[in-house]
Order: structure tokens, then C-alpha cells, then sequence
């Protein structure tokens, strides 16, 4: 049997793509470069060019995977409001559809930004994501919108329930067509423990 060869000019970009792919119909376990090269018709070497290990390869995707997430907050704030309830309310949907649409991929982004080995790019990306938060907050006490304080103080609180709001629903923890609705009610929530005093 004769071996495909690999016509694609980016070799990196496609095993990220196949990767991700794997990573949504496997899981992370079955993440391996010998099996990406398969797939794309590579030698076993060919990955190892781009990739020294998997580890390289999920600090890899979760870095995309942080770029992506920051593009998609960024965008959900272009066409919105100036209110802070407005602008909240469109970052905290964004989040939800990036997460749901990519549980697997989010899973990774965490996990590996904050295993002992994350790369200071990698600790810097997830960083970037964060600081939009605060840049909210910031901006919402500035209109007189967001009670005084630290906004990181105030960041963390809003994070933490949006993030684990994703998670239960990702994780099927909440029943089918609850999302939504749930989802304006934990804006609402968050919206009372920013407001001021």
C-alpha cells in the first residue's frame, strides 16, 4: 500500500483543527500525534516538527482556544448598548455560546493554564479574556452604574458564577431549553451584586 503524502501548506493549522476535532468526538485521552498524523496522511515524524509532545499540543490549542474566546467577547460588544446591564448581559451570552459550543475545548483551556507546566503565554492569554471583565466593570463604575471597589474584587465574583453557570450547562446538568432563561437569570443576579450601593 502506497502512503499518502501531505499536500497542505500548514501542516501546524491542521493538526489544530484535526486535534480540536478529536478533542469535541473523543475526548482529550484520545488525543495523540501519531494518530493526528495518521489522519492527515503524514508520517508519525511529520507532527513532532510543529508539536515536541501532546503536552505542546494542548498548550497549543488552549492558546487558539483563548484568542478565539477574547475575538468572540470582543465582538459581542460592538453592536451592543453602552449601559453595563447591556454590554454584561451581551458578554455573558457570548461566553455561554463559546462554552457550549466547545465544552471540550474550554475544559482544555482551563485545565492547562493552570497546570504547573503553563507557558507564561499561556498564563498572559487567559489574563487578556480577564482583563475584558474588568475593563467592564471598570467602565461601569465609571457611568455610576457598578458599586465602588476593587474591580477585581467585584471581577472574580461575576466570573466564577458565569463560568460555572457554563459548566452546568455543557454538562447537561440543566435540562434541555432551560439554558436561556437560566442564562438572563444569572445576568440578573450578577447584575444585583454589581449595583450600587
Amino acid at each position: 500500500m502506497q502512503t499518502r503524502r501531505y499536500h497542505h501548506g500548514d501542516l501546524r493549522a491542521a493538526l489544530l483543527v484535526r486535534a480540536e476535532q478529536t478533542l469535541r468526538e473523543k475526548g482529550v485521552a484520545a488525543l495523540s500525534l501519531r494518530e493526528l498524523a495518521r489522519d492527515l496522511g503524514v508520517s508519525h515524524a511529520a507532527p513532532s516538527r510543529h508539536f515536541k509532545d501532546k503536552q505542546a499540543l494542548l498548550d497549543a490549542l488552549a492558546l487558539d482556544g483563548f484568542a478565539r474566546l477574547r475575538e468572540t467577547l470582543v465582538a459581542s460588544q460592538v453592536s451592543v448598548g453602552e449601559s453595563f446591564a447591556e454590554r454584561l448581559g451581551a458578554l455573558a451570552h457570548a461566553y455561554v455560546d463559546f462554552a457550549t459550543g466547545g465544552a471540550e475545548l474550554l475544559d482544555v483551556m482551563y485545565s492547562v493554564k493552570h497546570g504547573p507546566a503553563a507557558s507564561e503565554e499561556l498564563i498572559a492569554a487567559g489574563r487578556q479574556v480577564g482583563e475584558l471583565a474588568l475593563e467592564l466593570i471598570a467602565e461601569g463604575q465609571r457611568r455610576g452604574e457598578v458599586r465602588d471597589g476593587p474591580a477585581e474584587r467585584i471581577s472574580q465574583p461575576l466570573f466564577t458564577t458565569l463560568h460555572g453557570f457554563a459548566d452546568l450547562a455543557v454538562s447537561s446538568m440543566l435540562p434541555l431549553g432551560v439554558v436561556e432563561e437560566g442564562l438572563d437569570d444569572v445576568i440578573a443576579y450578577m447584575l444585583r451584586g454589581c449595583a450600587p450601593d
